[in-house]
């Protein structure tokens, strides 16, 4: 009888870390795939998941994506996608800079506050990488691509906070069990 307790807490404490990590294997999982949001009907319609995530889980609950995993996951998709390294890296750990200041410089956080200060951490960002991408490398990106893909980036964030919303309840209640 308690060793079958024994195992039932080991399991369930399993359970957690699974979850708590979710959105970390859900970053490296997308950085690891080159999972690309370019679809072939609609040519202009691109966004950065990574984006997302990032802002929204350093802006959250900094314990679940801590700036080293972000750095990181940076530097594989940039192994992955052939970039010189530190593009992605770069970009990504200033968007999580971005979402850090906001945590600490807001009493509230809304939906509206972290939409608003998500335009402006997904734009520096990307002028961020077209500069490396122009100044350091060969690769040729467009201002129009780059524009597309902020705007859908920005315009789905929405959608994403009340799915990461409804995930960390279900985090925190798994918690208190």
């Amino acid at each position: 009888s308690w060793r079958k307790l024994k195992m039932a807490i080991i399991f369930k404490g399993f359970k957690d870390a699974i979850l708590r990590t979710g959105p970390l294997i859900l970053l490296v999982y997308i950085c690891i795939s080159e999972f690309h949001t370019q679809f072939f009907y609609w040519k202009i319609f691109s966004f950065n998941f990574q984006f997302i995530i990032i802002y929204y889980w350093v802006l959250r609950d900094p314990s679940i994506l801590g700036y080293g995993f972000v750095f990181l996951s940076g530097l594989i998709n940039d192994v992955v996608l052939s970039l010189p390294l530190g593009m992605s890296a770069l970009s990504y750990l200033f968007v999580s800079l971005v979402a850090a200041y906001v945590r600490n410089a807001t009493v509230r956080s809304t939906l509206f506050t972290d939409w608003f200060t998500f335009v402006i951490a997904i734009l520096i960002a990307n002028f961020l990488y077209y500069f490396l991408a122009n100044r350091f490398s060969e690769i040729s990106l467009e201002y129009v691509y780059l524009f597309y893909n902020s705007l859908f980036t920005f315009l789905l964030y929405p959608l994403f906070w009340f799915f990461f919303e409804f995930y960390k309840r279900l985090i925190i209640v798994r918690d208190h069990d």
